[in-house]
């Protein structure tokens, strides 16, 4: 073995999971920045920053990769974007609105289960006894986390968004893996949020606040288009590059426990014992479904 070859070794193993945990924490951040300003700004208002800012982060890459994005393409993309982005990002605003951070946070684990099921039934891949397995599971962690109560609010609205919003992310990667093979991820992910932003612009000027926004609503605002939308998706990216999609999907159970534990830190939001069962639920069946590939 040529010498530093070890050292090199470790050293990339030493990195690799200190990423992974910095992208579980800049996504669970998402759902913490969304509690804090989607009372302010609205679902509607809200979202436009974030897909507004997250595609001038990634307009770089775009700019770059022009030449591989013909208008024909546009109209395909923007689809895309509005089932991938733009719907998921309002439902889970509006969720926010209504629960705590966490609740939306755990949702979005079921990510993974949504798009093996859109897989089977839409596209006729196969399911397997233990993905099976794993999607009863997941879905009667979400019941419990529907039925469940925090300081006297009834949770089931909330929960039926974020996992409506997760199913439409399982929608958008089945897509994203059949028609835009081929196409660079970063420069493809400007023209979705680019094109969602446009066509919720109407929505967000005519429901923008009327009254003044807050200062940490804003820098809220800010980090999750910039940070957790624009950034992140560079950074996700580079990491499918590097350590192949499989050790990069690691990062969907570190989502709900960062979300929880920012809210519980920051925001005083209490974790009850129904969503941490529920937790336990949808992320078991997460690593079930995982372990089904």
């Amino acid at each position: 073995m040529p010498a530093g070859t070890a050292p090199a070794a470790v050293a990339r193993d030493w990195r690799t999971p200190v990423e992974i945990l910095a992208l579980g924490a800049v996504w669970g951040g998402s759902f913490l920045f969304m509690r804090v300003a989607a009372p302010a700004f609205g679902p509607y208002a809200l979202v436009e920053l974030r897909l507004a800012l997250g595609a001038l982060v990634l307009l770089p890459f775009l700019w770059l990769a022009r030449a591989q994005f013909p208008l024909r393409l546009w109209p395909r993309l923007a689809a895309i974007g509005i089932i991938n982005s733009a719907i998921p990002f309002l439902l889970f605003a509006w969720a926010a609105q209504r629960a705590p951070a966490a609740i939306g946070a755990i949702c979005n684990a079921m990510t993974v289960l949504f798009a093996a099921l859109v897989a089977f039934l839409a596209f006729g891949e196969k399911i397997g006894l233990r993905r099976a397995v794993a999607l009863v599971t997941g879905f009667a962690g979400v019941v419990v986390l529907a039925t469940a109560k925090v300081s006297g609010l009834t949770l089931g609205p909330a929960v039926l968004a974020g996992a409506t919003a997760s199913l439409l992310y399982g929608v958008g990667l089945n897509l994203v893996k059949r028609y835009m093979v081929g196409l660079p991820p970063a420069a493809s992910a400007a023209v979705t949020l680019g094109c969602s932003a446009l066509l919720l612009l109407p929505l967000a000027v005519t429901h923008w606040p009327t009254g003044p926004v807050p200062a940490v609503a804003w820098a809220s605002a800010v980090g999750l288009g910039v940070l957790c939308t624009g950034l992140a998706f560079i950074y996700f990216y580079g990491l499918i590059h590097r350590i192949g999609a499989a050790r990069t999907s690691t990062v969907t159970y570190l989502v709900p426990l960062f979300g929880a534990l920012f809210a519980w830190l920051l925001l005083g939001e209490a974790v009850t014992l129904k969503m941490v069962l529920a937790g336990a639920l949808i992320l078991g069946s997460v690593a079930i479904s995982q372990r089904a590939r």
